[in-house]
């Protein structure tokens, strides 16, 4: 069985999406000559897709404008997260959280409800179809003056918590408006019982992982900056809080540099006894999917099939869902893993600490 199959074979987690990010670029396309806009399919994806010379996380959120424009309908909502929860099940992906912010989502006049409402129409049919399983993640949003839609956010999670929401986040522009500024967001989270990841130590250094930590986030989002500071990677091991890492976004947003010179921290944060899931972020913005991340980890560093298999009984530990949906999952990684050759299948115990690989 050759890498690529190996790969595809693996029953695979995957917590950190952003649903605007992941639009297919055809989708896209369709909607645009809805709209009386005949536009080829490379200029759709030039639209779309970041650059090679991509700067920084700035630049690379400018790609977000085009697919906002046209997810401002329940129809839309209902097409992309159906859409997106159907290439990640053909994927092999058997778990995912995909996260979208409904602040953004209501330029055409959709409330909240209709919103969420939507994505879990488009989620819950890709699920009966295709028998992969998951939840929905509400981003709060970095900015000025939306501390009541962040707010609103937090109130909505609560609403439809277990009926397709599993739990909150913080996204944006990490570096222009730092965590520590959001607490009053996260008390309210805390207060309400709504589990919460943030974006933390991607455009912005360790001092935003130790913010999101001391508000009680149970992962961090990209989090790779961590490895500037010995006493963040300690609490973040000693806690046990996941990292969602996502090599290729990183690249493009510069939170780290060094593709293929064996800088880019995985490894390091993996062998320090850390949890780590793997993921992409955005497919569609970064060009990628989450097997051809799996193949980069692979060949770019000396991390092997069964850490990947590690990383998703991480992954599903630390999923925002039930205890008996975890030990489902984990059983369901633990049993193909058995089945790929030249692989260590990992203990499934899901209640086993990180060190017990």
């Amino acid at each position: 069985m050759d890498t690529q199959a190996r790969i595809h074979e693996m029953k695979k987690v995957v917590l950190h999406l952003h649903l605007d990010g992941s639009l297919r670029p055809e989708t896209v396309q369709e909607w645009l000559h809805e709209d009386g806009k005949d536009i080829d399919l490379d200029l759709v994806k030039a639209k779309l897709m970041v650059a090679k010379d991509c700067k920084d996380l700035n630049q690379y959120l400018e790609k977000f404008d085009l697919p906002l424009l046209f997810l401002q309908s329940e129809e839309h909502i209902k097409r992309a997260t159906y859409e997106l929860y159907e290439d990640l099940a053909k994927q092999n992906v058997v778990y995912s959280e995909v996260r979208f912010a409904p602040s953004l989502h209501l330029q055409k006049g959709l409330s909240y409800e209709q919103i969420v409402e939507a994505a879990i129409a488009g989620m819950d049919e890709a699920k009966e179809k295709y028998g992969i399983d998951g939840g929905l993640i509400l981003c709060c949003m970095r900015g000025d003056n939306n501390e009541q839609a962040n707010l609103d956010t937090i109130e909505l999670a609560k609403k439809y918590l277990g009926k397709g929401v599993c739990a909150a986040d913080l996204a944006g522009a990490e570096a222009l408006f730092a965590t520590k500024n959001f607490e009053e967001v996260f008390a309210k989270a805390k207060e309400l019982g709504v589990p919460f990841t943030i974006h933390a130590g991607e455009a912005d250094g360790p001092e935003s992982i130790k913010s999101a930590l001391q508000f009680g986030a149970q992962r961090i989002g990209h989090g790779v900056r961590c490895i500037e500071d010995k006493e963040v990677m300690q609490e973040l091991k000693d806690k046990k809080v996941l990292l969602e890492i996502c090599p290729t976004s990183n690249f493009q947003t510069q939170a780290v540099t060094g593709k293929t010179d064996g800088s880019y921290p995985i490894e390091k944060i993996f062998k320090f006894g850390i949890p780590v899931g793997l993921n992409t972020d955005n497919d569609t913005v970064s060009n990628t999917d989450i097997e051809q991340e799996y193949a980069w980890v692979l060949s770019e560093t000396g991390l092997t099939t069964s850490n990947l298999i590690q990383m998703n009984l991480d992954s599903i530990k630390s999923a925002f869902t039930t205890p008996e949906k975890k030990l489902a999952i984990a059983n369901q990684i633990v049993a193909e893993a058995k089945n790929i050759p030249n692989n260590t299948a990992p203990s499934k115990d899901v209640n086993s600490t990180h060190e017990d690989r």
